[in-house]
């Protein structure tokens, strides 16, 4: 792949956006190898968790504007076609069976700042900015929205997504678009260290089915949602991981995950 790199160590697999020189702007080479990645890392039994980041510095500048540009000379089933190229990134990454965590080295903008917003969890440096800036070149946030309300309720979504505005990193931590804010010299040490610990303290088909059952009870009812709570407790309850950590803690071991 030629803007995108994939490699593992010690169960946690890398995506690393390899197009600095452009602020590693996305266009339609870019979401392809981001999508094939991140399928590579939900198939890939060395990998566990997933983390996701970028070299240069800047995590994401959104979308290539001068791909952008030329999009406007295409006819709306070919647009269709691009924006539902997108939208399977994101979800790909939402749905993804393996914790996702965004190392966001710098400014995550338009759909960069999707790309951190549709994570898992989501590390990031001081000098980070985030921001939704289409609304300030004419166009609109319409696909980063839809995980954007899930995750941070409609006001912030508002406010963020009609100004257009920039925040600081800081800002996004209030927001909850972010989880840690650390300085720029511990990012990599911090975020290795915290995939580590879900890879070694957590069951990854329990990590899974949480992350899978928080995806679909946005849009259930009261009654549909706890049915749905119920049967999948029950499975859980006969899982192999189950069975094995609740013999080790009746036990007084300590599993090994």
């Amino acid at each position: 792949m030629d803007f995108v790199r994939y490699h593992v160590k010690d169960r946690v697999g890398y995506i690393t956006m390899a197009r600095a020189e452009k602020r590693n702007a996305l266009n339609f080479e870019v979401v392809l190898e981001l999508k094939r990645a991140f399928a590579r890392a939900e198939d890939d039994e060395n990998c566990k968790v997933v983390v996701f980041r970028a070299e240069g510095n800047v995590f994401c500048a959104g979308a290539d504007l001068e791909y952008l540009q030329l999009l406007q000379k295409y006819n709306y089933q070919d647009n269709l076609a691009d924006s539902t190229h997108l939208m399977e990134l994101f979800r790909a990454i939402y749905t993804l069976k393996k914790v996702v965590i965004a190392q966001v080295n710098g400014h995550a903008i338009g759909g960069g700042c999707g790309l951190a917003t549709v994570c898992d969890f989501a590390f990031t440096v001081p000098e980070a900015k985030f921001g939704y800036t289409e609304v300030k070149i004419g166009f609109i946030p319409a696909i980063v929205k839809v995980f954007l309300l899930r995750k941070i309720g409609e006001a912030k979504a508002k406010h963020l997504l009609l100004t257009g505005d920039l925040i600081s990193a800081q800002e996004a931590l209030a927001f909850g678009l972010v989880n840690y804010v650390v300085p720029t010299e511990e990012l990599e040490e911090k975020v290795f260290a915290f995939a580590q610990k879900l890879c070694t303290e957590n069951s990854r088909q329990s990590m899974e089915v949480t992350k899978e059952m928080i995806a679909r009870l946005h849009g259930k009812s009261l009654e549909e949602a706890l049915q749905y709570a119920a049967e999948m407790n029950a499975v859980a309850r006969s899982s192999e991981d189950c069975q094995r950590g609740i013999a080790a803690f009746l036990n007084k071991e300590k599993v090994k995950w």
